[in-house]
């Protein structure tokens, strides 16, 4: 496994070893012991797992206060544009959002810590994305931020006509109302 720094303090992509021969493919996709070799120290108590169809874009999600969640993602069917916000005020890099492709083809992972907000969009006709959390959910400490925020700016790798919003992710707030 290899630690990749993104430009967001203490948020990582990790990059399995593919062990691959005329079967297919082996690989660890998670090793606690990595982590904490990385003075990363996490601990997941739940996977959850999401399967949607082209064009739907989930979140912008996080919780609050005690009920913040750390998450590790991935992707074990198809691709999508994964985004991590910071939300974090004493952050330097407060407001900043990170965006990748997670695939089950290039078997990346996004590790997002506590305080960050996390969606993404599907870009494969399908996709199944498996993650670990660290907290379990709590609706009463749920928010989130528009998909569409202005001063985010994210470009979805999507055309308008293709976004499929939940009802619910449309009545998210903006970020500047955080």
């Amino acid at each position: 496994m290899k630690l990749i720094d993104t430009p967001i303090a203490d948020l990582y992509l990790i990059q399995p070893q593919i062990h691959r021969d005329n079967r297919g493919y082996f690989m660890e996709a998670f090793k606690n012991n990595f982590l904490k070799e990385n003075k990363l120290d996490y601990n997941f108590i739940q996977d959850n797992q999401a399967q949607s169809i082209r064009g739907v874009i989930r979140g912008i999600h996080f919780q609050k206060n005690e009920y913040a969640q750390a998450k590790l993602i991935c992707v074990i069917e198809g691709e999508i544009q994964d985004v991590a916000v910071d939300i974090r005020k004493e952050s330097a890099t407060y407001g900043q959002s990170y965006s990748v492709i997670l695939s089950a083809h290039n078997h990346k992972q996004l590790l997002i810590p506590r305080g960050m907000a996390h969606g993404y969009a599907v870009l494969s006709e399908t996709a199944t994305v498996l993650y670990k959390i660290d907290n379990p959910y709590a609706p009463l400490y749920e928010s989130g931020i528009r998909y569409n925020d202005r001063q985010l700016n994210i470009d979805w790798m999507l055309h308008e006509h293709e976004m499929i919003i939940s009802e619910k992710d449309l009545q998210l707030g903006y970020f500047d109302q955080l």
